[in-house]
């Protein structure tokens, strides 16, 4: 390690590797409210969070496993919750009285197509205003989870936690836009 009297020790979320300090200033001199995805081995969590001086404020945060809530029988962390989650947090966000955000991926590698993006792409139908580029937004069909189904073909016996919730991975496009509809329309 370093020493001397011209050392700096980096701030401890640097160190841990959970902040980028550069990136985070540069969101925060927009001086809008930030769309905060992430995505964990078990779930996809988005929130609207708003700069404070004394700590950010989280004006409207949504788990995965919301929607549950609304019948969602496949995984809780694939390209079609990805979405799904995106819808319900920017229709949340819009009732909260937030009209526009940028967007705000942490420390992940920006990969076109991903499931951040999948959140992004459901923020944007939704009605939420986020500046992002067309080309970096997941298919149709990988959004409808067309390639699970396709999957399922191959190795069927990998699906058996879809099965036991009641859902064959064959139907899942149709199960996606079921749920959908069911988040738009609920007030």
């Amino acid at each position: 390690m370093a020493k001397g009297p011209r050392y700096k020790v980096p701030n401890r979320r640097r160190r841990e590797g959970k902040t980028n300090y550069k990136k985070r200033l540069k969101l925060l001199f927009s001086k809008k409210p930030r769309l905060v995805v992430r995505i964990t081995n078990q779930r996809i969590i988005a929130q609207i969070v708003e700069y404070s001086v004394i700590g950010d404020r989280i004006i409207v945060a949504v788990d995965s496993s919301k929607l549950r809530d609304f019948g969602w029988k496949g995984d809780l962390n694939n390209t079609p919750a990805s979405y799904l989650t995106g819808i319900l947090i920017g229709k949340r966000a819009l009732d909260a009285g937030v009209s526009e955000a940028i967007l705000d991926i942490g420390l992940r590698t920006p990969t076109k197509g991903s499931r951040v993006f999948a959140v992004l792409r459901g923020a944007i139908e939704a009605g939420l205003k986020v500046p992002h580029g067309e080309e970096i937004l997941p298919e149709d069909s990988r959004i409808l989870g067309k390639h699970i189904a396709e999957y399922y073909e191959e190795c069927p016996e990998r699906f058996c936690e879809y099965e036991k919730r009641g859902l064959s991975p064959e139907k899942l496009p149709e199960h996606v836009e079921e749920i959908k509809m069911k988040i738009l329309a609920k007030r």
